[in-house]
């Protein structure tokens, strides 16, 4: 009996430990970073190789951890994301690497900014648009200051390509982080 008694005790403990802004914020941070690899993988095997730019599947995870957990959650699951999803599936390509995670970053810093000033919704619509504008000028400067190679990135290019996974980002990342919130009840 009395061991069983210590037993729900530690129990009772670990239940708090993992109930704590802290924990629920790494754990969080931990998954999205998962998802962030997984679920390009996926978009890749169900839609073709072309899924990721038409998609922008690994946004979505980033964005998500942006809005949910703030700029270094978002700005974690940018580079686990990345880097894991390029040494497990070479994907993106070591040349295009950089570029996405500069990318990535830029999302997460103005979505999470911008969360602390505005509604879920108005704050994913700016980081949309103003996160391609700074892409363009880190582009601008990376190929004309210091010559870097283009790797046919385009960024004009990419937001026709990427207007599906724009739109699905619109409707499900607001909804998705607003469920997380409230799934774990991260305000409490």
């Amino acid at each position: 009996m009395m061991e069983k008694i210590e037993e729900m005790k530690k129990e009772n403990k670990m239940l708090k430990a993992l109930s704590t802004r802290k924990a629920k914020y790494i754990i969080g941070t931990v998954l999205l970073s998962g998802i962030g690899v997984a679920l390009p993988r996926i978009f890749h095997v169900l839609a073709g190789s072309s899924a990721g730019t038409t998609f922008l599947p690994m946004h979505i995870a980033v964005l998500i951890a942006a809005l949910t957990f703030g700029i270094f959650s978002g700005s974690i699951v940018a580079g686990a994301s990345i880097i894991f999803s390029y040494l497990l599936t070479g994907m993106p390509n070591l040349a295009r690497l950089p570029y996405m995670l500069i990318e990535l970053v830029i999302y997460a810093v103005l979505l999470g900014l911008f969360n602390k000033k505005f509604n879920k919704y108005i704050s994913l619509i700016a980081t949309i648009i103003l996160g391609r504008v700074i892409y363009s000028g880190v582009l601008f400067v990376a190929i004309n200051v210091f010559g870097f190679s283009t790797y046919g990135i385009s960024v004009i290019e990419s937001i026709k390509a990427g207007l599906p996974g724009i739109v699905i980002q619109l409707l499900c990342v607001p909804f998705i982080a607003k469920a997380i919130e409230k799934g774990i009840k991260l305000h409490e």
